[in-house]
């Protein structure tokens, strides 16, 4: 019976619009590094496919009011990981973020995301949704705070500020008041510009991307350039796009890594506004379906699981797209299910995992 109610529950109209994404992030994959260096990486990125499906499905076996009583232990397994990037990680373009076990390089910080919506869910549910003091208040900033500052050293900003939406969502979910939302807005506006102007915080070359999208043409071979290259890579897609294989920003190389954090912008190119249109429609609906599978969850822990999964895809996507646009910061952040990389892919499955784990025992008492 158990096993009935699991595919009678499992949200089939969630997945075929998730594998609708996967396959144009496979196909734009293969479009973009045609003819580059990356060429193959479409078959890698299959492969995390295949394989964040068959632990999406883990997942959704596994009772989520297990995986709440385990978290603390994954908790701190996790920040051990950190604290081993930092010490024995795999240095890549100046930054440690991976730790290598043979030929597989292993980022702790994407998956740090899922034990964070577990650990805050978990958190706020035990409150028993009554007024949080600032006690509550500061333990939630800790638990978040710490893997944040051990990220930022990698040094990681884009991956460390994907854990902010987690805990606004926490807050904001677990019944923060307005005088406190206000306070802390305050207290965090003058945290920022401190670690703004003191140098000690962020790198130069950080606070060159984070600045450098106002007017990119300042600098357009150095902090400038991608940017630059990406709104020209919109900009000539127009209506239809030029073509698979055919976007001269793309294929000519003139767009970084165009199959990572800008595959945006080659889809744009080569697909025009209407494939870019498209493929943001999938992103809505699919945050729609969460938003709505938190509606029915049967319990606060199971609402909470899955709004930070949408807190943190809807950031993402959001940061992903303006920096593309040219309306945010280049941050380094993957556009969720579409950019290349096997820590992000695995990321976003298992996170729909649990949603549907939540989903499926939405009438078990």
């Amino acid at each position: 019976m158990r096993r009935f109610l699991s595919f009678r529950d499992f949200d089939w109209a969630l997945l075929v619009m998730v594998l609708a994404l996967c396959t144009v992030s496979i196909l734009e994959i293969y479009s973009a590094t045609l003819h580059t260096k990356y060429t193959g990486d479409h078959t890698k990125q299959l492969l995390f496919v295949a394989g964040g499906l068959m632990a999406m499905f883990l997942f959704a076996k596994i009772d989520y009011h297990r995986l709440l009583d385990w978290v603390p232990w994954a908790y701190v397994v996790f920040l051990l990981s950190l604290v081993a990037v930092k010490l024995v990680g795999h240095k890549v373009l100046g930054a440690k973020r991976w730790i290598s076990i043979g030929p597989v390089h292993f980022q702790p910080s994407e998956w740090v995301k899922l034990i964070l919506i577990l650990m805050m869910a978990r958190y706020f549910a035990n409150l028993g949704g009554r007024s949080l003091t600032w006690r509550d208040i500061f333990k939630a900033f800790f638990l978040v705070g710490v893997p944040m500052l051990l990220v930022l050293i990698q040094p990681d900003l884009g991956t460390a500020l994907t854990y902010m939406p987690i805990l606004i969502a926490g807050l904001f979910l677990g019944g923060i008041n307005t005088r406190q939302a206000l306070i802390l807005l305050t207290c965090s506006t003058v945290l920022i510009a401190g670690a703004w102007t003191s140098g000690k915080v962020l790198k130069p070359y950080q606070k060159a991307r984070l600045t450098s999208f106002i007017n990119p043409d300042n600098d357009p071979k150095g902090s400038g350039y991608q940017v630059r290259q990406s709104l020209i890579a919109v900009g000539s897609g127009g209506l239809w796009g030029k073509g698979a294989a055919k976007g001269t920003q793309t294929q000519g190389d003139f767009l970084p890594i165009p199959h990572a954090d800008f595959i945006f912008a080659a889809f744009s190119e080569e697909h025009g506004f209407v494939g870019a249109l498209f493929v943001l429609l999938l992103y809505f609906f699919i945050l729609m379906r969460l938003i709505q599978n938190a509606q029915t969850a049967a319990d606060l822990s199971g609402s909470l699981i899955i709004l930070g999964v949408v807190a943190v895809l809807t950031f993402q996507i959001a940061v992903n797209v303006g920096m593309v646009i040219g309306f945010m910061p280049v941050t380094g952040i993957p556009l969720p299910l579409m950019s290349y990389g096997g820590s992000s892919v695995l990321f976003a499955f298992l996170a729909l995992g649990v949603a549907m784990n939540v989903r499926m025992r939405r009438f078990v008492n």
